[in-house]
């Protein structure tokens, strides 16, 4: 078995040890030297460049200075305790601030040597401050004459007090780079494209990035490792992709008959926009070909989603087949399934509602009707996947707001037929091309980016809490004609307690504006039982009440196109996409809609940010850029499970043309070459052989 020096357990290396090994698995995840080659640096520091304490400005950024240490003590307590030490050179003082390991780093701090320290500045008070800053002594820097680029890597408190702090971290680097050799960083790009491209090498690629001779190797090293990522990435995903194309046998939907083209004709109750016609072309064409079809659908808050979604489960049925719907809440299925009742009302088509509500002998009627074949369509929630439920002929399933099911839950759906359906999952928070890209590549993607006509856009402003009253006075106008609002509190996720109390304080402040005599309010909430809580959305839904109050619960899918008005409080702690998910939930009716963001008198630049952003859009794909930009892909929800955003160097917002060019790439290389048994891709077929846990090889003899 070839073995490389990459393998080797952390703690073999020179500086390590037992006790630095076992913390740096710990707190960094690094248990062998590979992983400690793939710990990249934040940042690069001139090591000539040292400033004067005087030169600090409030624009300063990262800076490198040198002093001594005059005094320093413990401040505060509880949360507020802090470590300050204060840093002199001949041109003023720095004062240096540890929040956390104050012990221990009160310990190195020494007062009569030279330090050398390197951090972010800023100002308190008017006077410059550095906080958890890097410092090592100064005469033991001079004497090591590494390169004059010196690389600052992440590092964590309890390392830092242990002796490896960021740039320590680099002298375990440093050590390192000497044994590794071509053998043990193979290639892993076929050379055609290295030539192509002009990337660097990858052992030089690798050396340069933490040890860079130049800004220029630097930068020629952060490119072809970046590709690297991108490239390895969509490979998998094309591989995945033609693997499921080529060896999955699907169902062959021959015609389009009877029930689709009279319901188009007769009962389709507005025209199609542009691009539902062009998603409906997308899943015949899927449909009829004998390959299983996995098609991601996505589609703004009312772009018509799910009459796209009825017509392909009519399609199913024009062709004997069986469908199913699943929604991740009862409300939401039992909207799905009232929704589509009314509209196919005057056709022969037998639908059922499946829940976990349902009640035991209308379950057991049920199951035999999907058995026997007699029911063509079931709307349900999970329900629909469990064992105890079995299809003649399901040929086709929907999976609505699919970042609220798991995959083992959809790959549940493929088990209930001997040919595997077809499936479209559909979900209305927009995700940006580039991480659709990489987090679903490996299914097809559909986009609806076209709202029905007739739809108003929501208003959208921001207003502070001084302004409550008028705000809650325009809720009472909207009110007494005839409408319904929202008025949504913030999770907070460390503790339910606190929400709780933060609910019911805003329950009884809107009660205060809205008196029981005149208004119905319905409140829902994490701690209600699962039927309370349906019964107050229910009542909601209904009409029955004015008002619902909630945290967001409320987000996903509810239907109330009565409901004209969206309050959301503290709206400066919502993300981008929950604040366009939970506006979506109005202007779903013909009346104007009106979204109103609460917020304190102090806000962020980035809650700044988003609250703009809202008041100035209502696209969804602009504000999932935006979102992708701001917090980055690992947080837009239904991604984290990803495998494939877990990128170290490569940015999806930064990089879009490298991904675009890697996508290509991969595309025609395994169009061409699927088992890469071509020559030219043997280095990227061995190091696929070598990571092989997330590339899908079983195919391969």
């Amino acid at each position: 078995m070839n073995t490389s020096v990459l393998d080797n357990p952390i703690e073999y290396l020179k500086g390590v040890g037992p006790l630095k090994g076992d913390l740096l698995r710990k707190e960094l995840n690094i248990h062998t030297f590979g992983d400690l080659l793939n710990h990249f640096p934040l940042r690069h520091i001139d090591k000539t460049q040292v400033s004067k304490i005087n030169e600090i400005k409030f624009d300063t950024d990262f800076v490198q200075v040198k002093g001594r240490i005059t005094e320093h003590e413990i401040l505060g307590a509880g949360r507020g305790k802090r470590l300050v030490a204060q840093l002199h050179d001949n041109t003023g003082n720095l004062e240096l601030v540890w929040f956390q390991g104050i012990h221990w780093i009160e310990k190195l701090l020494e007062k009569n040597v030279e330090w050398l320290v390197y951090g972010k500045p800023g100002f308190f008070n008017g006077k410059p401050q550095m906080s958890h800053p890097e410092m090592e002594i100064a005469a033991d820097v001079q004497s090591e004459g590494k390169p004059f680029l010196e690389p600052i890597y992440p590092s964590t408190e309890k390392l830092k007090a242990r002796g490896l702090n960021g740039r320590q971290i680099g002298k375990l680097v440093y050590n390192l780079l000497p044994l590794i050799s071509v053998k043990d960083l193979p290639e892993n790009i076929p050379q055609h494209l290295i030539d192509k491209l002009k990337l660097t090498p990858r052992l030089q690629a690798y050396n340069q990035i933490h040890f860079p001779k130049s800004v220029e190797s630097f930068n020629y090293a952060l490119r072809r490792l970046k590709f690297e990522e991108l490239f390895i990435a969509q490979i998998r995903l094309n591989i995945t992709k033609v693997n499921r194309n080529r060896h999955s046998r699907g169902i062959r939907f021959e015609k389009v008959g009877e029930l689709f083209n009279d319901f188009y004709e007769k009962y389709l109750p507005f025209q199609l926009t542009n691009a539902q016609k062009r998603v409906l072309k997308e899943i015949r064409n899927d449909t009829a070909h004998g390959h299983q079809m996995n098609r991601l659908l996505q589609g703004d808050v009312g772009s018509g989603k799910t009459i796209v979604a009825l017509l392909a489960m009519l399609l199913a049925a024009d062709n004997g087949y069986q469908s199913c719907l699943m929604a991740p809440t009862e409300i939401l299925a039992q909207q799905h399934f009232q929704g589509i009742t009314s509209l196919l009302k005057d056709l022969p088509v037998e639908i059922r509602l499946l829940t976990g509500s349902t009640k035991a002998k209308e379950r057991k009627i049920i199951l035999e009707e999907l058995q026997n074949g007699s029911v063509q369509m079931v709307v349900g929630t999970h329900a629909v996947i469990e064992d105890k439920v079995q299809f003649q002929n399901l040929g086709f399933a929907v999976v609505d707001e699919q970042h609220k099911f798991g995959v083992a839950q959809r790959a549940k759906l493929w088990s209930k037929n001997e040919v595997p359906p077809h499936v479209l999952v559909m979900t209305a928070t927009p995700i940006p091309r580039t991480l659709a890209m990489t987090a679903y590549g490996d299914l097809d993607y559909s986009v609806m980016d076209e709202l029905p006509p007739g739809r108003q856009p929501v208003s959208t402003v921001h207003r502070y809490e001084n302004y409550r009253m008028k705000v809650m006075e325009f809720v009472r106008s909207e009110i007494d004609k005839g409408r319904q609002a929202y008025i949504i509190y913030p999770l907070i996720e460390e503790s339910e307690k606190l929400n709780y109390e933060d609910l019911m304080q805003g329950y009884e402040q809107v009660k205060s504006y809205f008196p029981e005599h005149k208004y119905k309010i319905s409140m829902v909430h994490g701690r209600q039982p699962a039927e309370q809580k349906e019964e107050n959305m229910r009542r909601f839904v209904t009409g029955d009440t004015q008002i619902m109050v909630s945290t967001t619960v409320i987000e996903v899918g509810v239907n109330v196109p009565n409901a004209s008005v969206m309050v959301i409080e503290s709206s400066e702690k919502f993300g981008l996409s929950q604040l366009h998910q939970l506006r979506g939930r109005v202007g779903r009716g013909a009346e104007k809609s009106y979204c109103i963001l609460l917020t304190g008198q102090k806000l962020s630049n980035d809650a700044r940010e988003r609250i703009k952003i809202m008041c100035a859009t209502n696209d969804g794909f602009k504000v999932a850029e935006k979102d992708l930009e701001l917090r980055g892909p690992g947080e837009i929800e239904g991604t984290r499970q990803s495998g494939a955003l877990n990128f170290k160097l490569a940015s999806l917002v930064n990089d879009k043309e490298m991904l675009e060019a890697a996508k290509s790439y991969a595309e025609r290389i395994v169009e061409e070459d699927e088992f890469l048994e071509k020559e030219e891709n043997a280095p990227l077929k061995n190091y696929l052989m070598l990571v092989k846990g997330k590339t899908p090889w079983s195919k391969i003899s």
